[in-house]
């Protein structure tokens, strides 16, 4: 019984960095026995969201919370994508009926239909928004080019820069290319 309270200890602890979710590799990282989850699962204290991803069930919920689900559904070197970056940080009008993620890898996870996985050149990098990885603000504002209209673009590209998500060189760049 001390070894599962010692667990479930280490495995909240985690959870509470990311947003309410362990995976088991973030577990057996920390030296959690990966058979302890499905116990602390079938005892209460995790439940099961998929496979080799729980929740913490008294994580208190956030904003956050289905991007970094999304997130670690996908996987290793997963991030935000696109219009799903811009409703993270919420610029602009945007409302997402899907959470777009990005990955450089073949991923074929079982997703849920609130999330929406595209594939991406070996090239593109990721930032950190509010701890989960994403497309640069720079980039994502570029990438909605077409889906959404010029003007809105601009309105939270110049949101963007009042917050300081984009440095001055982003924001000449982005202003410049949704202009044209």
């Amino acid at each position: 019984m001390a070894g599962e309270t010692k667990y479930r200890d280490i495995v909240r602890e985690i959870a509470l960095d990311q947003y309410g979710y362990v995976t088991t590799r973030d577990a057996t990282e920390a030296g959690v026995p990966a058979v302890e989850l499905p116990k602390l699962a079938a005892r209460g204290g995790l439940e099961n969201v998929a496979y080799g991803l729980y929740r913490v069930p008294d994580a208190l919920p956030t904003p956050y919370d289905q991007f970094a689900e999304a997130l670690l559904r996908v996987g290793e070197g997963a991030y935000l994508h696109g219009e799903s970056v811009l409703a993270l940080l919420g610029l602009g009008d945007v409302n997402p009926r899907r959470i777009k993620v990005a990955t450089r890898r073949r991923a074929r996870p079982r997703l849920p239909a609130f999330v929406e996985l595209t594939k991406v050149r070996v090239g593109a990098s990721a930032r950190f928004y509010e701890g989960l990885a994403s497309q640069s603000v720079a980039d994502a504002l570029l990438e909605c080019r077409g889906r959404i209209e010029t003007q809105e673009l601009l309105n939270a590209a110049e949101q963007a820069r009042g917050e300081g998500l984009l440095t001055t060189a982003e924001w000449q760049r982005v202003r410049k290319e949704i202009a044209s």
